[in-house]
């Protein structure tokens, strides 16, 4: 297992720059990610966006990275790990505040400003998987309760090959098989107004007997 030394994060925020991973062999050969953002992100893109780590006493570490842009259409921030083809992601999210939006995601098999998301959001009753590509197109959806605003909720993903799959809250909600995009990085995502805290964000590779 990679250790990585935690530091005292300084201020109220630290803008774009750090969050922790650490390697996690408890899944035998495989490598599970995980940032907790209690570091400064070393390597991270921001797509769009203004992503700010902050002090948020309810997150677990004490410690939340927060997007605070309002003015754009999407906001991507992508990890620097992978690509990845097949993977198992996970994040805590807190929808804020937000008027038009009040939303977090997960964006998975980002290339090249290509990529797949699952969103769940608080002024809505639906989640949804679409894929970007010069644009958002829905590809499928489901009925939930809207996640409440100033809570914490949970957000999964699977992509093994062409069967994609989406959880809130532990429970399964999508299922969809679409293959137009065949690997790519793994990110967060918010849309319009959201402001959005991400508690955490675990990438685990699927492996293939």
């Amino acid at each position: 297992m990679l250790q990585l030394s935690r530091r005292t994060l300084l201020g109220g925020a630290v803008s774009l720059g750090v969050a922790m991973a650490t390697e996690d062999a408890s899944l035998g050969a495989e490598t599970r990610l995980i940032y907790d953002f209690t570091l400064p992100l070393v390597g991270w893109e921001s797509v769009s966006g203004r992503w700010q780590i902050e002090r948020m006493g309810d997150a677990a570490n004490g410690v939340a990275l927060v997007q605070r842009a309002t003015r754009n259409p999407f906001n991507v921030l992508v990890a620097p790990a992978g690509a990845f083809t097949n993977v198992d992601i996970s994040t805590r999210f807190k929808p804020i505040s937000g008027r038009e939006d009040a939303s977090g995601g997960i964006v998975f098999r980002f290339d090249k400003g290509r990529y797949y998301v699952v969103r769940a959001n608080a002024l809505e009753d639906n989640f949804n998987f679409y894929f970007y590509e010069q644009g958002r197109r829905q590809i499928a959806g489901a009925s939930v309760k809207a996640p409440a605003l100033g809570q914490w909720h949970t957000l999964r993903v699977t992509a093994d090959g062409d069967r994609i799959r989406g959880w809130l809250n532990d429970q399964p909600l999508l299922e969809q098989k679409d293959s137009r995009f065949a690997s790519g990085q793994v990110g967060l995502w918010t849309k319009a107004d959201s402001v959005t805290a991400f508690e955490s964000l675990i990438i685990a590779p699927i492996g293939r007997s």
